[in-house]
């Protein structure tokens, strides 16, 4: 779920909801960049893989940042705005020379401009009465389940309803209307590689690596401990995510240099990229409606000198600001970074023009090693990578979603300063509310980031784990698991190549890696929340396809937003106080009669 077609589901519904909203008022005003934080803000990932809480579930409990809202604050504000300045020069080149599909910046398009016409607008009305709907009913869902979470382990989320042994391995549907709502976003293929993930995993492996139990590993270790079962659960998945990482990197890396020789071989215009279709190009470039978008888009230019100067000035004062957050980041540290990121940040948007993918987490990971190996272990090296993959991934994952909102604005008639300003007083709103909300849940709960609680934070784990293996390598790990660790990497890149060489007709049948991976750390649980999602919406378009289509969207996002918007008055609830009155177990027939014998003495 890193990124496209796995993109931050948060990112998604909520952009989902903010064009819905735009549409529905029917203007091209360009909806602001806030909601970009919250993926690139590393609150699942990087950032809070610095903490303490998550420092205690590794090897290394000492090397961690004690979280503050201000300097997270500070932070953000240092490295959300180099995104947008790297590619600005660009824009013309990307979006009318070089002709980018952008696909899901298209899409938006699309659907932006067919809200203008009566039709649409009937349409709109009938997504807004079925997202309010849905809205409250998962609200009011998540404040009756708040009822029985009066203890740990209680509550609806912990019913074993595929049985004590399967809850155990972490089978069990556990009412998250949140979980349903992404499921029916997400495609059929990714809802099904996480549960194929879950079951090869949960099912198979972990119970026959536990069988081995006093050989491969000591028998009298924690259960979180990486010497012990832990650590294959973390690194085979870490193994996975990189496999499918590197197998997309390159792919997209040759994609990109067969379109940019492509186009520097054929510099006349009328020349369509391989992967686009030339006839359509060809027949479409010379209407009226092409050459009043490449007017309005060409109009309202945004001076070179000024992207070039904004550049320099932000970076310059990020050197100076970093390595007072974080001291074991070196302003040279931050210099090489600034230096290769405009190279990479292209490379992103080109890539991500071409084929829907943002590979930001996959540059950030790439940081973690290589700044984290520069720093070394006695010099911090473990916060030094994570720091230098919030710049990294910053840098060009913004520079993507500048790119796409400026490919939506072209086909929307949209003036490219006034959506770059939008940008920047979204991402400058982003920087300040995205952290105080997560800080909100920092303190609400307790339990955020441990495994089995609500909020489990996964990826945070397997992101300081990289960070480890960066600065210290593999010399911690249990028996036998690099040698799975290299297997599972392998396989990464073998399913990849598979899915790739049978075409798009059978690969719809064969599971994602970087899917597959999220489940051998966190459990099946969610996946089976999300294939419940994704069967409703299947069986749903078998009935009435056209209604599924349109109104699926705005169902999911109902479902995901009212469950998560519950979230809020129940940390208010937490922070003063408040506890529910009852708290639901369920219990095995054994457990319960010795709790009756226990009860009547």
């Amino acid at each position: 779920m890193e990124s496209s077609p796995y993109k931050c589901w948060t990112l998604i519904h909520y952009n989902y909801i903010i064009r819905f909203v735009t549409m529905v008022l029917r203007s091209h005003a360009t909806p602001f960049l806030l909601v970009s934080s919250t993926c690139t803000g590393g609150y699942g990932n990087y950032l809070f893989a610095m903490s303490e809480r998550i420092a205690k579930q590794s090897t290394d409990t000492l090397d961690f940042k004690k979280l503050s809202l201000g300097w997270m604050i500070g932070f953000l504000f240092a490295v959300s705005f180099l995104g947008l300045f790297s590619v600005v020069p660009l824009r013309k080149i990307m979006i009318i020379d070089f002709k980018l599909t952008y696909p899901s910046g298209t899409a938006t398009a699309h659907l932006i401009n067919s809200f203008q016409t009566p039709q649409g607008a009937k349409l709109a009305k009938k997504q807004v009465r079925e997202l309010g709907k849905f809205f409250t009913i998962s609200f009011l869902w998540g404040f009756f389940q708040w009822f029985y979470t009066a203890g740990e382990n209680c509550g609806f989320a912990n019913f074993p309803s595929l049985g004590l042994k399967a809850y155990d391995s972490k089978f069990y549907f556990d009412f998250s209307t949140s979980y349903v709502g992404v499921g029916m976003i997400c495609p059929h293929i990714i809802n099904i590689s996480l549960l194929v993930g879950g079951i090869l995993s949960w099912g198979l492996m972990w119970p026959l690596i536990e069988d081995r139990k006093g050989d491969w590993y000591p028998a009298d270790l924690s259960s979180d401990s990486f010497s012990g079962l832990q650590g294959y659960k973390v690194f085979i998945a870490i193994a996975l995510i990189l496999g499918d990482g590197l197998y997309n990197f390159l792919k997209v890396l040759c994609q990109t240099i067969v379109g940019l020789s492509h186009q520097l071989r054929y510099k006349d215009a009328s020349s369509g990229l391989p992967v686009a279709d030339h006839s359509s190009l060809v027949s479409s470039q010379f209407s009226y409606d092409d050459k009043r978008r490449t007017q309005l888009f060409l109009k309202d230019q945004i001076p070179t000198l000024f992207a070039i100067g904004g550049y320099v000035a932000i970076a310059a004062i990020a050197m100076a600001i970093l390595p007072h957050i974080f001291h074991q980041l070196k302003w040279y540290h931050i210099l090489v970074i600034y230096i290769f990121a405009p190279t990479l940040a292209f490379c992103n948007a080109y890539g991500c023009g071409l084929t829907d993918w943002s590979l930001g987490s996959t540059y950030g990971k790439l940081s973690i090693f290589i700044i984290g190996a520069w720093a070394g272990a006695s010099h911090g090296g473990v916060l030094a990578g994570l720091a230098a993959c919030g710049v990294m991934m910053n840098i060009v994952s913004t520079a993507s979603d500048l790119m796409q909102d400026f490919k939506t604005g072209y086909l929307t008639l949209a003036s490219p300063r006034s959506m770059f300003v939008s940008q920047i007083i979204g991402t400058a709103m982003g920087c300040v509310i995205s952290p105080c909300v997560f800080w909100l849940f920092y303190k609400a709960f307790d339990d955020l980031g441990q495994p089995g609680s609500q909020y489990p934070t996964p990826y945070a784990v397997v992101y300081r784990n990289m960070a480890l293996l960066g600065v210290k390598g593999f010399s911690g790990l249990p028996k036998n698991c690099l040698l799975l660790c290299y297997v599972f990497f392998g396989g990464a890149i073998m399913i990849n190549l598979t899915r790739d060489l049978v075409g798009k007709k059978w690969a719809r049948f064969i599971p994602i890696p970087m899917a597959m991976a999220i489940p051998f750390y966190l459990g099946s649980y969610f996946a089976i929340d999300m294939c419940v999602g994704s069967l409703i919406l299947f069986v749903w378009g078998k009935i009435n396809k056209a209604k599924a289509d349109a109104l699926g969207p705005a169902v999911a996002s109902g479902l995901i937003c009212g469950d998560g918007i519950w979230t809020l008055p129940a940390s208010i609830f937490a922070l003063a106080g408040v506890k529910p009155p009852i708290c639901m177990k369920f219990l095995s027939r054994g457990n319960n009669a010795k709790v009756d014998k226990f009860l009547g003495s």
